[in-house]
């Protein structure tokens, strides 16, 4: 089954897979305190805005992930104090569903010390739900979050799994958790 662009959210961890039938060409990077997904250097030039863009990024005490620009508003809203829950709704509902010929949904997600949120703006809805479980979101098809089962415990662990889960057109992937210090980050790509 495709999906599209997906992600899993829990109170202590979250993970975004890119799964993608028209840019294959991309990986996720590691630039400036976020992960970045970029095409890769064999990649054909495309002026689509919804190629690259930051896909994790870390604040304070929350880390956002998403399959958009919307991540560094939300990333912002939180660091001017917003609650999660708000800083997600506002964002999505700012930038709204992707104009393509898909009518993409926005979807994100946010691990913080006043809970674990999973959102997404669709051309009929905008959603935003607080989570106690893995919580999965997805661009098709699973367009509403729905429990997951993630075995999942580490960034690392989070990213591959979600890397090989059994949807269709796997890209690259990229996993948070929560570490003493903050969050750790990690990056699979399928080398």
């Amino acid at each position: 089954m495709y999906i599209g662009r997906f992600l899993i959210v829990a109170p202590e961890l979250a993970a975004y897979r890119v799964s993608s039938r028209s840019f294959p060409n991309r990986r996720v990077v590691e630039r400036e305190a976020a992960l970045t997904v970029a095409p890769t250097t064999d990649a054909p030039e495309t002026d689509n805005p919804y190629v690259s863009y930051n896909c994790v990024r870390t604040t304070g005490e929350s880390a956002v992930v998403g399959n958009g620009s919307h991540v560094d508003p939300i990333t912002e809203k939180l660091d001017l104090g917003y609650p999660a829950r708000d800083a997600l709704a506002e964002s999505l509902l700012a930038l709204d569903y992707e104009k393509d010929d898909y009518d993409t949904p926005r979807i994100a997600g946010v691990v913080g010390d006043d809970g674990a949120f999973v959102g997404t703006v669709r051309r009929d809805a905008l959603l935003v739900r607080e989570v106690d479980e893995p919580t999965l979101v997805a661009t098709y098809e699973k367009d509403a979050p729905e429990a997951f089962d993630l075995e999942a415990s580490t960034a690392a662990d989070a990213a591959r799994e979600v890397y090989d889960l059994e949807f269709e057109h796997a890209v690259c992937a990229a996993g948070l958790a929560r570490a003493e210090d903050g969050f750790s980050l990690a990056i699979e790509n399928g080398n």
